[in-house]
């Protein structure tokens, strides 16, 4: 039962960031409001409000079928103008910053949920209008149904002013910055918490049989509970061998299993890898140091040139590779007994090199850049570690830098500056 659960979870994860999804769900409950209260129209509902509450009701044929009509034609009307700006916005944020926020953007709940509760809406009434008899009597007239159409649009119309000031935050590439350093920083601070403070002992698994990929795709997620469940029942040990958010190729070797395992298990096992075409910092933290570097690209790029965005950016790079050395390079997954899984992760020294090296390349002709990376080397090696190694790392990418720097600056207060930072980093000449 558990298997099946995990499994639903990774699918609905999957869907999540999909622009219409919820949208989709909306609609459902849309059809299915309107299928319920025409039952209980037909129960009487409008007849007792008529008798009661007469001023809520409408209680003429046409009447109500002209509502609705408007409520319709408004609502589609307001559902076009909400998701051209949806398009602009993801445009711009394509151009301007970096085409890898858009699966980002695109999976913002609050975006999809106004467009399913302009979509819920117009289903709703086109429902309720179908089932108005514009000839009948004041109780065949589905009052109170076109009473709580007229209560939704009044929402979506609230929706839609909630939605202009939404997407005018959302367009700004601060708030952009600041929604993936909180996703990153989320996921980063929950493998940090459920992770050892030790490194665990595994076997060598040189001689261990590996089993290769079906499909190709972006290593999103894992269902870890199944897999430690197949590793009880199997009396096997795993390593899982690429590294999420990496894009597996078909036929690629994806785990070792320290016991030969049969083809029906297997498949089993490979049905908790979740590949997918498109990739998330819910799931991957590493992908919010790649959108950060490419927006600092794009940034100090000779058509945009706004250093204040790269200066905002490297702030979030800081505050995210401190909490990364908080955390192991590799990952352990334990039963209550022993370890049984070990999962690769990205080695930090490798993470640093990969974001550092293209900034560097970038911007080392800029002294303000340059000022602000000495920041953030002082404040990571001011910062507590995992690993001695982590302070090497930067040590090694902070002399690179600032060497990198002096042979592309050529005044001499900035290179007086240059050395500055070094003398406060303590790197040897």
């Amino acid at each position: 039962m558990r298997y099946f659960f995990n499994r639903i979870y990774i699918l609905l994860t999957n869907l999540q960031s999909k622009i219409a999804f919820y949208p989709s769900v909306f609609a459902f409950f849309g059809f299915l409001v309107a299928f319920i209260l025409i039952y209980f129209e037909n129960q009487g509902a409008s007849e007792y409000l008529l008798k009661h509450i007469p001023m809520l009701v409408v209680d003429n044929g046409d009447t109500a079928l002209s509502i609705l009509t408007v409520c319709i034609t408004g609502l589609i009307s307001m559902m076009v103008f909400s998701f051209s700006m949806v398009m602009v916005l993801l445009n711009q944020a394509a151009s301007n910053y970096s085409p890898r926020l858009l699966p980002g953007l695109i999976s913002d709940k609050n975006h999809q949920f106004i467009l399913g509760t302009y979509l819920a809406t117009i289903i709703y009434c086109i429902f309720v209008a179908v089932s108005i008899q514009p000839e009948g009597g004041s109780y065949q007239t589905p009052g109170f149904s076109v009473l709580l159409g007229i209560i939704f649009t009044v929402i979506c119309i609230g929706a839609f002013i909630y939605f202009i000031h939404n997407i005018s935050q959302s367009i700004q590439i601060n708030n952009i910055l600041d929604s993936t350093y909180r996703k990153a920083k989320k996921r980063l601070k929950f493998l940090v918490n459920n992770e050892e403070n030790k490194q665990e002992s595994f076997p060598d698994t040189d001689g261990w049989y590996k089993y290769h990929s079906e499909k190709s795709g972006y290593f999103q997620n894992l269902s870890e509970d199944n897999l430690l469940d197949i590793c009880k029942q199997e009396d096997t040990k795993f390593e899982i061998l690429p590294v999420k958010g990496i894009f597996v190729l078909n036929g690629i070797p994806l785990f070792k299993s320290k016991k030969e395992l049969d083809e029906a298990t297997v498949k089993k096992v490979l049905s908790n890898f979740s590949l997918a075409r498109g990739e998330l910092v819910s799931t991957n933290y590493v992908l919010a140091f790649k959108q950060i570097t490419e927006v600092i690209l794009k940034a100090m790029s000779p058509g945009i040139n706004d250093p204040g965005t790269a200066l905002n950016a490297i702030d979030y790079l800081t505050e995210l590779f401190a909490l990364r050395m908080q955390k192991h390079d590799t990952q352990y997954l334990k039963t209550k007994d022993e370890v049984v899984i070990k999962m690769a992760s990205v080695d930090f020294e490798e993470l640093l090199y990969q974001v550092l090296a293209p900034i560097r390349s970038y911007c080392k002709h800029d002294i303000i850049i340059v000022q602000q990376m000495g920041i953030l080397f002082y404040y990571l090696k001011s910062q507590k570690a995992i690993s001695n190694k982590y302070y090497e790392a930067i040590d090694f990418e902070a002399r690179n830098f600032l060497t990198d720097a002096k042979s592309a600056i050529k005044n001499k207060a900035d290179i007086d500056t240059i050395n500055a930072i070094e003398r406060q980093l303590k790197l040897e000449s």
